[in-house]
């Protein structure tokens, strides 16, 4: 019964019904950054600046921690389609045990040696300790966020993305309260600053938590077989996440990673190019929202039909959302290069920031088209089990393209922030144009997580319990 429900359920998924909480789900989480900054904005740049070079070390952890949610959706996408919902269970079991264990260990190395990682960055000795208090602090309690990214993908590959989006809004009232409180001193509270905003983001993050394990509970009907890991280890299990989150989570980090290098780079260039660039970037995230929203839902609906072996669906619908996806992101960020100064100076009054972010996100509109061949089409390549191929070309134009121009024309050339921004304009359009090219190839055909053995045993032994 509860395979035939959710079979019905995913037939009637459509783009836009997955699409729009998973918007509104990445629009808060930016929000989220957006409001840490425009409040800090308002007590020091020097204390924006910190926090975004902190928050630069955390999205490299979370990215780590986005390996087993990465698997967990596709998993549980795939298994659903092909009508396993018993083996989905068994996955989301561990998937939530596994990255528990993961954030323990990175919470771990965060807190202790979170003044050591921003030492190597480069960072100026004005923003240090400041910047140490915060990594200690959110650093420390990342596992938190761990449990996040499982517990909403095993949410959202169910078809409930309203969940986490719900979720995501009251993290971010929980969120902005705490810094108002700590930032501005009100109702009497001591004024923490860098530390309040901390302290902030943990407690809304873990009240989050709680929240989202009660709403799995029910939206699963209480069907998560704990037991299933005393009775056996979960080799197989644990195998299938790996394979899918280690090469994704291997192109991301090495993402990531590239991103840190470059702000080395700009770190060189003084505290003044790197608030510019924190500014920028909280602009540009609402830009390439769409295509991150359209590549997420899309993703969950090839995971679909990949299960269910409609593969000339999986191949039409990954073509129908990139256009979609180009076309809205390309027109969100041609908005904000026209307002961009309007946009820049909510942040700070510094015209020189102002001047040069406005030439960045001018830049950004050629940008953008890029990124959402990266952000859609690759989804749609690991929802199909080709895993592997975006991370070899990925960490190819990563290093090779964005971080070897990026010296090159920033600090060789001296174009500084321009000269970064030309090479990710370069790194973005040749890794999509392959993606795409991969895609048309359709090798991912022959790439499922379940196969046609896998799916006639699951039938026989369905119709057995049925006897």
């Amino acid at each position: 019964m509860s395979d035939k429900k959710n079979t019905n359920k995913a037939a009637k998924m459509t783009l836009f019904a997955l699409t729009w909480p998973i918007f509104i789900e990445i629009l808060l989480h930016m929000l989220m950054g957006n409001a840490d900054t425009l409040m800090l904005s308002q007590f020091s740049d020097d204390a924006v600046a910190a926090v975004g070079v902190s928050n630069q070390i955390m999205s490299v952890i979370i990215v780590m921690f986005g390996f087993v949610a990465t698997g967990t959706t596709i998993l549980i996408a795939q298994n659903i389609g092909a009508k396993k919902e018993s083996r989905a269970g068994q996955i989301a079991v561990v998937s939530i045990i596994a990255n528990i264990l993961f954030g323990f260990l990175l919470s771990i190395i965060l807190f202790f040696f979170g003044e050591q990682i921003l030492t190597a960055m480069n960072l100026p000795d004005e923003l240090l300790g400041t910047a140490v208090i915060y990594i200690k602090i959110v650093g420390g309690v990342s596992f938190v966020q761990a449990l996040i990214m499982t517990l909403s993908a095993i949410v959202k590959s169910h078809g409930f993305t309203k969940d986490a989006m719900y979720v995501t809004l009251g993290m971010n009232v929980l969120n902005v309260f705490g810094n108002y409180i700590f930032i501005f001193g009100a109702f009497g509270a001591p004024v923490l600053g860098v530390t309040g905003v901390a302290l902030s983001t943990a407690v809304s993050r873990t009240i989050g938590t709680i929240i989202l394990f009660v709403l799995l509970y029910k939206r699963v009907n209480g069907d998560l077989p704990w037991s299933f890991l005393v009775k056996k280890f979960p080799k197989k299990e644990l195998k299938d996440l790996l394979r899918i989150g280690i090469p994704s989570a291997g192109e991301q980090l090495s993402y990531n990673s590239s991103q840190m290098v470059i702000t080395y780079f700009i770190a060189s260039m003084g505290t003044t190019a790197l608030t510019t660039r924190v500014y920028t970037l909280n602009i540009m995230m609402i830009a390439f929202l769409f295509a991150i929203a359209i590549g997420q839902g899309t993703q969950i609906i090839v995971g679909y039909l990949i299960g269910e072996k409609k593969n000339e669906e999986a191949y039409q619908r990954c073509l129908k959302s990139l256009w979609i996806g180009m076309s809205v992101s390309t027109f969100a960020a041609l908005m904000f290069a026209l307002f961009s100064e309007e946009l820049l100076s909510i942040f700070t009054s510094n015209q020189e920031i102002i001047q040069l972010g406005s030439l960045l996100l001018l830049l950004t509109v050629i940008l953008e088209p890029g990124r959402a061949f990266n952000l859609i089409v690759i989804n749609c390549l690991r929802a199909a089990g080709d895993v592997k191929f975006p991370v070899y070309i990925g960490i190819l134009s990563m290093w090779g393209v964005s971080v070897t121009i990026s010296y090159a024309a920033g600090i060789w050339l001296g174009l500084g922030l321009i000269g970064i921004w030309i090479a990710l304009i370069m790194d973005e359009w040749l890794r999509g144009l392959l993606m795409l090219h991969r895609w048309k190839t359709r090798k991912w055909e022959r790439m499922s997580f379940v196969d046609e053995q896998e799916i006639e045993e699951f039938k026989i032994d369905t119709k057995r319990e049925v006897k």
